[in-house]
């Protein structure tokens, strides 16, 4: 059959200086498009514009903490902008352990006095970072042996990590075999509800969150079987975005399952070796962090940051030395900077509220006293009542709790 003719004689031209009525659309669409797009990026500023910035980068569970912390900053009389990349945790290391070859480049996140968090843009070149984060010790990181040279660890805030599921699931707990298989072994592992590969919400192995599960299960970091979520958030996103909830399982850090369960919950969890499984609370529905406290739910680990330290170990830079003396103590912090408060609305754990302590990543626990113990003070704000004693002064508190701190008689 013949084909059809096709003619290949130019179209006419317009006389010039005459635009066609379809060239004068394009015209006019492309000045609306310029007009819309250009106040959005105008708002994108260069991130060495803000003021007493600092750039950082880790893993995406400490970004929800760093950022409520970065907006209290943010409004100090000098102001300390926190510029933040979350790639995951493990890339904390390499980027403070050879900085010239793990520049941060594209654009940031930093965060306004509200809260509100925001895009700014690094330079072209690149940046180095000032500080990393992430919920777990460096030496947990696939092939890190020790901390850089020159570079400092100071201790936080405590996290737990959770197996999660979406709100209408049936499911209520997993134990460290099942985990193993489903993770490790995906379709092959065979336990159900949990054989669709593409309904597990995994990390890469740079991840705090996937570090945790592999040390606590014994699955190698690069060997999980399952959809990359990207970020702790996306883990959520994912498993809710699941056709049938039942095959849904993700893991992220607590504060983040926290912060969205209207649409996911927590699994307990059953360790190699207990005979039941606890929740990271003392329910399903609380939010007393009790599993964690007294020693019962096994997977929580402690944030770090790490930045560049002089001889005696203070950060180089003054506003990193600001940012890390306030969030591990050793500096007295301004008066608008309440880091517990902020700590316990974060979904996260302060030291003085734990009874147990380990010295590594889901090493062994042992019975911990806090030289200022704030438990009584933490049930209260976390869930809004206590069995505790409210006091004024020490006077107020007789018998085994004798000290009044923070409102409330504690312990010694």
């Amino acid at each position: 059959m013949p084909r059809p003719f096709r003619s290949r004689l130019p179209l006419p031209l317009a006389p010039r200086g005459r635009p066609t009525r379809l060239r004068a659309c394009i015209l006019a669409c492309l000045v609306a498009c310029a007009l819309v797009a250009g106040p959005a990026w105008a708002a994108n500023p260069t991130c060495a514009s803000l003021p007493g910035v600092i750039y950082g980068t880790g893993g995406s569970a400490t970004q929800p903490f760093i950022g409520r912390y970065a907006a209290v900053l943010a409004g100090l009389s000098s102001p300390i902008t926190v510029v933040y990349q979350s790639p995951g945790a493990c890339v904390a290391m390499a980027a403070l352990g050879n900085p010239s070859a793990n520049l941060l480049t594209g654009t940031a996140t930093y965060w306004n006095t509200a809260g509100k968090a925001l895009t700014c843009t690094l330079p072209l070149t690149g940046i180095a970072a000032d500080f990393g984060a992430m919920g777990i010790y460096a030496t947990s990181c696939p092939g890190v042996t020790q901390i850089p040279t020159g570079v400092g660890d100071f201790l936080g805030v405590l996290s737990s990590w959770n197996f999660v599921v979406p709100n209408n699931s049936t499911q209520q707990a997993i134990s460290a075999e099942a985990a193993y298989f489903v993770f490790g072994y995906g379709a092959a592992g065979g336990v159900a509800p949990w054989t669709t590969e593409s309904a597990l919400a995994i990390r890469n192995a740079t991840s705090a969150a996937t570090v945790v599960i592999s040390i606590a299960t014994g699955i190698p970091p690069n060997k999980f079987k399952g959809v990359d979520a990207k970020n702790n958030q996306g883990t959520i996103n994912n498993i809710v975005a699941i056709s049938d909830p039942e095959t849904a399982l993700g893991y992220c850090s607590g504060e983040v399952a926290d912060a969205n369960r209207n649409v996911a919950r927590t699994l307990a969890y059953q360790h190699f070796g207990q005979i039941t499984g606890y929740w990271p609370d003392s329910s399903a529905t609380a939010f007393d962090k009790r599993g964690v406290r007294e020693g019962e739910y096994f997977l929580w680990t402690a944030t770090h940051l790490f930045a560049f330290v002089d001889g005696n170990g203070v950060p180089t830079n003054p506003n990193v030395a600001k940012f890390i003396g306030w969030f591990a103590g050793t500096l007295s912090p301004p008066p608008s900077l309440n880091l517990l408060d902020l700590t316990i609305a974060n979904g996260n754990i302060p030291q003085c509220a734990m009874h147990v302590w380990r010295d590594g990543d889901l090493a062994p626990l042992y019975s911990y006293q806090p030289p200022e113990p704030c438990g009584c003070y933490f049930d209260f704000k976390a869930t809004g009542a206590t069995n505790c004693t409210p006091c004024a002064s020490n006077s107020d508190c007789p018998g085994s709790d004798p000290v009044c701190r923070l409102g409330f008689c504690e312990v010694q």
